[in-house]
Protein backbone atom coordinates (compact mmCIF):
# COMPACT_ATOMS: atom_id res chain seq x y z
CA UNK A 1 0.00 0.00 0.00
CA UNK A 2 2.75 2.46 0.92
CA UNK A 3 5.92 1.52 -1.01
CA UNK A 4 7.72 2.23 2.27
CA UNK A 5 11.03 0.36 2.29
CA UNK A 6 10.94 -0.28 6.04
CA UNK A 7 7.84 -2.46 5.63
CA UNK A 8 9.46 -4.32 2.76
CA UNK A 9 12.53 -4.98 4.89
CA UNK A 10 10.45 -6.19 7.83
CA UNK A 11 8.52 -8.63 5.63
CA UNK A 12 11.28 -9.78 3.31
CA UNK A 13 12.65 -12.89 5.00
CA UNK A 14 9.56 -14.44 6.56
CA UNK A 15 8.89 -16.86 3.71
CA UNK A 16 12.39 -18.28 4.20
CA UNK A 17 11.85 -18.50 7.96
CA UNK A 18 8.54 -20.33 7.55
CA UNK A 19 10.04 -22.66 4.97
CA UNK A 20 12.33 -24.05 7.67
CA UNK A 21 9.27 -25.54 9.36
CA UNK A 22 8.96 -28.14 6.59
CA UNK A 23 12.22 -29.74 7.73
CA UNK A 24 12.48 -28.62 11.35
CA UNK A 25 8.85 -28.84 12.54
CA UNK A 26 6.98 -30.98 9.98
CA UNK A 27 4.34 -32.14 12.47
CA UNK A 28 3.39 -28.54 13.28
CA UNK A 29 2.29 -27.69 9.74
CA UNK A 30 -1.17 -28.62 8.50
CA UNK A 31 -3.98 -27.10 6.39
CA UNK A 32 -3.04 -23.55 7.38
CA UNK A 33 -0.03 -23.44 5.06
CA UNK A 34 -2.35 -21.39 2.86
CA UNK A 35 -2.65 -18.61 5.43
CA UNK A 36 1.06 -18.85 6.21
CA UNK A 37 2.52 -18.82 2.69
CA UNK A 38 -0.02 -16.79 0.72
CA UNK A 39 0.88 -13.71 2.75
CA UNK A 40 4.62 -14.36 2.64
CA UNK A 41 6.03 -16.31 -0.31
CA UNK A 42 3.13 -15.83 -2.72
CA UNK A 43 2.69 -12.12 -2.07
CA UNK A 44 6.46 -11.61 -2.25
CA UNK A 45 6.58 -13.37 -5.60
CA UNK A 46 3.59 -11.45 -6.94
CA UNK A 47 5.07 -8.07 -5.97
CA UNK A 48 8.78 -8.65 -6.56
CA UNK A 49 8.77 -11.58 -9.05
CA UNK A 50 11.12 -13.35 -6.64
CA UNK A 51 11.99 -16.84 -7.96
CA UNK A 52 12.94 -18.25 -4.57
CA UNK A 53 9.55 -17.22 -3.21
CA UNK A 54 7.86 -18.90 -6.17
CA UNK A 55 9.53 -22.16 -5.17
CA UNK A 56 8.53 -21.77 -1.54
CA UNK A 57 4.92 -21.04 -2.47
CA UNK A 58 4.77 -24.11 -4.71
CA UNK A 59 6.32 -26.25 -1.96
CA UNK A 60 3.50 -25.13 0.33
CA UNK A 61 0.90 -25.81 -2.38
CA UNK A 62 2.28 -29.32 -2.87
CA UNK A 63 2.08 -29.91 0.87
CA UNK A 64 -1.54 -28.73 0.99
CA UNK A 65 -2.48 -30.83 -2.05
CA UNK A 66 -0.89 -33.82 -0.33
CA UNK A 67 -3.44 -33.55 2.48
CA UNK A 68 -6.30 -34.23 0.05
CA UNK A 69 -8.39 -37.34 0.71
CA UNK A 70 -9.63 -38.40 -2.75
CA UNK A 71 -12.29 -40.77 -1.39
CA UNK A 72 -13.81 -38.29 1.02
CA UNK A 73 -13.12 -35.36 -1.36
CA UNK A 74 -11.73 -33.08 1.34
CA UNK A 75 -8.46 -31.56 2.52
CA UNK A 76 -7.58 -32.92 5.90
CA UNK A 77 -7.44 -30.50 8.83
CA UNK A 78 -4.84 -30.64 11.61
CA UNK A 79 -2.57 -33.58 12.44
CA UNK A 80 -2.87 -36.35 14.99
CA UNK A 81 -5.57 -39.00 15.03
CA UNK A 82 -8.43 -36.92 13.53
CA UNK A 83 -7.55 -37.92 9.98
CA UNK A 84 -11.14 -37.68 8.74
CA UNK A 85 -11.76 -34.07 9.75
CA UNK A 86 -12.24 -31.09 7.47
CA UNK A 87 -12.95 -27.56 8.74
CA UNK A 88 -14.60 -24.42 7.41
CA UNK A 89 -11.41 -22.36 7.90
CA UNK A 90 -9.74 -24.29 5.07
CA UNK A 91 -11.88 -22.50 2.48
CA UNK A 92 -9.41 -19.65 2.91
CA UNK A 93 -6.43 -21.88 2.09
CA UNK A 94 -7.77 -22.89 -1.32
CA UNK A 95 -6.40 -19.72 -2.93
CA UNK A 96 -2.92 -21.22 -2.56
CA UNK A 97 -3.97 -24.06 -4.86
CA UNK A 98 -5.71 -21.78 -7.36
CA UNK A 99 -2.53 -19.68 -7.47
CA UNK A 100 -0.35 -22.77 -8.00
CA UNK A 101 -2.44 -23.82 -10.99
CA UNK A 102 -2.18 -20.35 -12.47
CA UNK A 103 1.61 -20.05 -12.19
CA UNK A 104 2.40 -23.65 -13.24
CA UNK A 105 -0.36 -24.30 -15.76
CA UNK A 106 -1.11 -27.56 -13.92
CA UNK A 107 -4.88 -27.90 -13.33
CA UNK A 108 -4.55 -30.54 -10.62
CA UNK A 109 -4.19 -27.95 -7.86
CA UNK A 110 -7.42 -26.17 -8.79
CA UNK A 111 -9.21 -29.51 -9.19
CA UNK A 112 -8.40 -30.32 -5.56
CA UNK A 113 -9.51 -26.85 -4.47
CA UNK A 114 -12.88 -27.05 -6.25
CA UNK A 115 -13.57 -30.59 -5.05
CA UNK A 116 -12.93 -29.51 -1.45
CA UNK A 117 -15.13 -26.44 -1.95
CA UNK A 118 -17.92 -28.66 -3.30
CA UNK A 119 -17.67 -30.95 -0.27
CA UNK A 120 -17.82 -27.98 2.09
CA UNK A 121 -20.78 -26.59 0.17
CA UNK A 122 -22.65 -29.88 0.45
CA UNK A 123 -22.02 -30.62 4.12
CA UNK A 124 -20.84 -27.40 5.77
CA UNK A 125 -23.40 -24.75 4.78
CA UNK A 126 -26.95 -25.10 6.06
CA UNK A 127 -30.02 -23.90 4.17
CA UNK A 128 -30.36 -20.86 6.43
CA UNK A 129 -26.76 -19.82 5.72
CA UNK A 130 -25.35 -20.83 9.08
CA UNK A 131 -22.09 -22.77 9.23
CA UNK A 132 -20.63 -25.46 11.45
CA UNK A 133 -16.92 -25.71 12.23
CA UNK A 134 -15.85 -29.35 11.74
CA UNK A 135 -17.01 -31.99 9.27
CA UNK A 136 -16.12 -35.59 10.13
CA UNK A 137 -15.72 -38.26 7.43
CA UNK A 138 -14.67 -41.90 7.44
CA UNK A 139 -11.17 -41.54 5.96
CA UNK A 140 -11.31 -45.05 4.46
CA UNK A 141 -14.73 -44.93 2.78
CA UNK A 142 -15.22 -41.17 2.51
CA UNK A 143 -18.68 -41.43 4.11
CA UNK A 144 -19.84 -38.31 5.93
CA UNK A 145 -20.28 -39.05 9.64
CA UNK A 146 -21.28 -35.89 11.48
CA UNK A 147 -20.86 -32.19 12.14
CA UNK A 148 -18.82 -31.25 15.21
CA UNK A 149 -19.06 -27.93 17.07
CA UNK A 150 -15.31 -27.47 17.40
CA UNK A 151 -14.68 -23.86 18.36
CA UNK A 152 -18.40 -23.19 18.14
CA UNK A 153 -21.01 -23.70 20.83
CA UNK A 154 -22.43 -26.99 19.52
CA UNK A 155 -22.70 -29.12 16.35
CA UNK A 156 -25.90 -27.30 15.39
CA UNK A 157 -24.75 -23.83 16.43
CA UNK A 158 -23.34 -21.05 14.28
CA UNK A 159 -19.77 -20.13 15.22
CA UNK A 160 -19.44 -16.55 14.04
CA UNK A 161 -15.83 -16.77 12.86
CA UNK A 162 -16.72 -19.91 10.92
CA UNK A 163 -19.46 -17.97 9.19
CA UNK A 164 -16.91 -15.25 8.38
CA UNK A 165 -14.47 -17.77 6.88
CA UNK A 166 -17.30 -19.11 4.70
CA UNK A 167 -18.33 -15.65 3.48
CA UNK A 168 -14.81 -14.85 2.37
CA UNK A 169 -13.80 -18.35 1.31
CA UNK A 170 -16.71 -18.94 -1.04
CA UNK A 171 -16.37 -15.43 -2.50
CA UNK A 172 -12.75 -16.34 -3.28
CA UNK A 173 -13.80 -19.67 -4.80
CA UNK A 174 -16.16 -17.80 -7.12
CA UNK A 175 -13.51 -15.25 -8.07
CA UNK A 176 -11.11 -18.05 -9.02
CA UNK A 177 -13.62 -20.29 -10.83
CA UNK A 178 -16.61 -18.22 -11.97
CA UNK A 179 -18.90 -20.94 -10.55
CA UNK A 180 -22.06 -19.11 -9.47
CA UNK A 181 -22.84 -21.75 -6.82
CA UNK A 182 -19.97 -20.42 -4.76
CA UNK A 183 -21.12 -16.81 -5.02
CA UNK A 184 -24.65 -17.80 -4.03
CA UNK A 185 -23.24 -19.68 -1.03
CA UNK A 186 -21.18 -16.64 0.01
CA UNK A 187 -24.27 -14.43 -0.23
CA UNK A 188 -26.42 -16.89 1.73
CA UNK A 189 -23.92 -17.03 4.59
CA UNK A 190 -23.52 -13.24 4.44
CA UNK A 191 -27.27 -12.75 4.82
CA UNK A 192 -27.28 -14.98 7.91
CA UNK A 193 -24.27 -13.14 9.35
CA UNK A 194 -25.69 -9.66 8.76
CA UNK A 195 -29.12 -10.58 10.13
CA UNK A 196 -27.60 -12.08 13.28
CA UNK A 197 -25.36 -9.14 14.17
CA UNK A 198 -25.90 -7.32 17.43
CA UNK A 199 -26.72 -3.62 17.62
CA UNK A 200 -23.09 -2.51 17.40
CA UNK A 201 -22.44 -4.78 14.36
CA UNK A 202 -19.89 -6.95 16.22
CA UNK A 203 -20.96 -10.59 16.65
CA UNK A 204 -20.86 -12.68 19.75
CA UNK A 205 -18.50 -15.65 19.42
CA UNK A 206 -21.43 -17.87 18.42
CA UNK A 207 -24.77 -16.75 17.03
CA UNK A 208 -26.63 -19.55 18.84
CA UNK A 209 -25.52 -19.40 22.44
CA UNK A 210 -28.36 -20.06 24.88
CA UNK A 211 -28.11 -16.54 26.27
CA UNK A 212 -25.86 -13.63 25.29
CA UNK A 213 -25.52 -12.51 28.90
CA UNK A 214 -21.82 -12.47 29.83
CA UNK A 215 -20.86 -14.07 26.52
CA UNK A 216 -17.82 -12.60 24.72
CA UNK A 217 -17.83 -10.95 21.32
CA UNK A 218 -15.37 -11.86 18.59
CA UNK A 219 -13.86 -8.83 16.90
CA UNK A 220 -11.83 -11.15 14.65
CA UNK A 221 -15.03 -12.63 13.18
CA UNK A 222 -16.23 -9.10 12.48
CA UNK A 223 -13.00 -8.09 10.72
CA UNK A 224 -12.84 -11.25 8.58
CA UNK A 225 -16.50 -10.88 7.62
CA UNK A 226 -16.03 -7.20 6.72
CA UNK A 227 -13.22 -8.02 4.30
CA UNK A 228 -15.23 -10.89 2.85
CA UNK A 229 -18.32 -8.71 2.45
CA UNK A 230 -16.26 -6.17 0.52
CA UNK A 231 -15.12 -9.01 -1.70
CA UNK A 232 -18.73 -9.99 -2.44
CA UNK A 233 -19.63 -6.36 -3.11
CA UNK A 234 -16.87 -6.08 -5.70
CA UNK A 235 -18.16 -9.16 -7.51
CA UNK A 236 -21.71 -7.83 -7.93
CA UNK A 237 -23.44 -5.09 -9.91
CA UNK A 238 -23.60 -1.80 -8.02
CA UNK A 239 -27.36 -1.96 -7.37
CA UNK A 240 -26.92 -5.35 -5.69
CA UNK A 241 -23.60 -4.78 -3.96
CA UNK A 242 -24.69 -2.02 -1.60
CA UNK A 243 -26.10 -4.28 1.12
CA UNK A 244 -22.74 -6.03 1.47
CA UNK A 245 -20.58 -2.92 1.24
CA UNK A 246 -22.78 -1.04 3.72
CA UNK A 247 -22.64 -3.92 6.21
CA UNK A 248 -18.84 -4.05 5.90
CA UNK A 249 -18.53 -0.31 6.51
CA UNK A 250 -20.84 -0.49 9.54
CA UNK A 251 -18.70 -3.28 10.98
CA UNK A 252 -15.44 -1.43 10.32
CA UNK A 253 -16.78 1.80 11.79
CA UNK A 254 -17.78 -0.03 14.98
CA UNK A 255 -14.42 -1.81 15.22
CA UNK A 256 -12.62 1.51 14.79
CA UNK A 257 -14.73 3.43 17.27
CA UNK A 258 -15.33 0.77 19.93
CA UNK A 259 -12.69 -1.96 19.66
CA UNK A 260 -9.48 -0.20 18.64
CA UNK A 261 -6.46 0.30 20.89
CA UNK A 262 -5.76 3.85 19.74
CA UNK A 263 -5.67 5.07 23.35
CA UNK A 264 -3.40 2.17 24.48
CA UNK A 265 0.00 2.86 22.88
CA UNK A 266 1.63 0.11 24.96
CA UNK A 267 -0.77 -2.54 23.61
CA UNK A 268 0.67 -4.66 20.79
CA UNK A 269 -2.63 -5.52 19.12
CA UNK A 270 -4.95 -3.33 17.08
CA UNK A 271 -8.35 -4.75 18.06
CA UNK A 272 -9.56 -5.93 21.46
CA UNK A 273 -12.27 -8.47 22.37
CA UNK A 274 -11.27 -11.26 20.06
CA UNK A 275 -12.30 -14.78 21.04
CA UNK A 276 -10.01 -17.60 19.99
CA UNK A 277 -11.55 -20.80 21.38
CA UNK A 278 -14.37 -20.28 23.85
CA UNK A 279 -15.25 -23.97 24.51
CA UNK A 280 -11.62 -24.61 25.51
CA UNK A 281 -11.51 -21.33 27.48
CA UNK A 282 -8.49 -20.21 25.43
CA UNK A 283 -7.71 -16.68 24.19
CA UNK A 284 -10.90 -14.93 25.26
CA UNK A 285 -11.19 -11.13 25.13
CA UNK A 286 -7.75 -10.71 23.61
CA UNK A 287 -6.17 -9.24 20.51
CA UNK A 288 -5.82 -11.85 17.75
CA UNK A 289 -3.33 -11.47 14.90
CA UNK A 290 -5.83 -12.63 12.29
CA UNK A 291 -8.41 -10.15 13.56
CA UNK A 292 -5.85 -7.37 13.22
CA UNK A 293 -4.79 -8.53 9.76
CA UNK A 294 -8.27 -8.67 8.23
CA UNK A 295 -9.17 -5.33 9.78
CA UNK A 296 -6.18 -3.72 8.05
CA UNK A 297 -6.90 -5.63 4.84
CA UNK A 298 -10.51 -4.40 4.77
CA UNK A 299 -9.42 -0.81 5.38
CA UNK A 300 -6.87 -1.20 2.58
CA UNK A 301 -9.62 -2.34 0.21
CA UNK A 302 -11.67 0.74 1.05
CA UNK A 303 -8.59 2.82 0.26
CA UNK A 304 -8.22 1.32 -3.20
CA UNK A 305 -6.00 -1.75 -2.66
CA UNK A 306 -6.69 -4.13 -5.56
CA UNK A 307 -4.12 -6.87 -5.08
CA UNK A 308 -5.88 -10.12 -4.19
CA UNK A 309 -3.93 -13.00 -2.69
CA UNK A 310 -6.69 -14.94 -0.96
Amino acid sequence: MTDNEKFKTAAMDWDEELRKCFSQHPNELYHDVGFQFLLTAVLKHEILENESSLGIGLEAANYLAGRFNPVGKFIRAWNGDKIGWAIIDCMMNLSLLFWASRVTGDPRYKHIATIHADTTLEYGIREDGSVCHILSFDPETGEFIESIGGQGNAPDSAWSRGNAWAIYGFANAYRHTGDSRYLQAAKRVAHHFIAALSEDYIPYWDFRVDSIENEPRDSSAAAIAASGLLEIAELLPKNESRIYADAAINILNSLTENYGTWDKPEHHGILIEGTGHKPANENINVSLIYGDYYYIEAIAKLNGWKRRIF
